[in-house]
């Protein structure tokens, strides 16, 4: 087994007291690989600048000139990473979305050609698992 020890030891970083971070499963789920390289270099800047619930201001002219790209490039980018589900964008904010799958809910009864459903009926879908 190899042993791993820090290259430089006074450098070892820690978790910042503001919020950001990279979530491991954006490589470990290969999300990254559906993402060109303008794609994950906005999606790198989005995760910095985001609150703690992924939610950013950042217009496009700043972010043209923090990641000197041109608005073609952003454009794509954007909507790349809109495609393979890892932002939202609604002007003016962008939201980096969870690597989470949504989970579906459940849809209630239905009921029997338009007619109510009884509580008994309720009550034995809900034990068969048919809710």
């Amino acid at each position: 087994m190899v042993s791993k020890a820090p290259i430089v030891a006074q450098r070892i970083r820690k978790v910042p007291r503001h919020f950001s971070w990279i979530d491991h499963r954006l490589v470990r789920d290969r999300h990254i690989e559906n993402c060109s390289h303008a794609a994950a270099t906005l999606y790198l800047f989005l995760v910095t600048v985001g609150d703690a619930k992924g939610l950013s201001y950042y217009g496009d002219e700043s972010i043209l000139k923090h990641l000197g790209m041109d608005l073609s490039e952003l454009q794509q980018a954007r909507a790349n990473l809109i495609n393979v589900g890892l932002i939202a964008w609604q002007k003016p904010l962008y939201q980096v979305l969870s690597l989470d799958k949504p989970k579906r809910e459940k849809q209630p009864p239905l009921s029997n050609m338009g007619n109510a459903l009884s509580l008994g009926d309720i009550l034995k879908m809900a034990k068969e698992g048919t809710s």
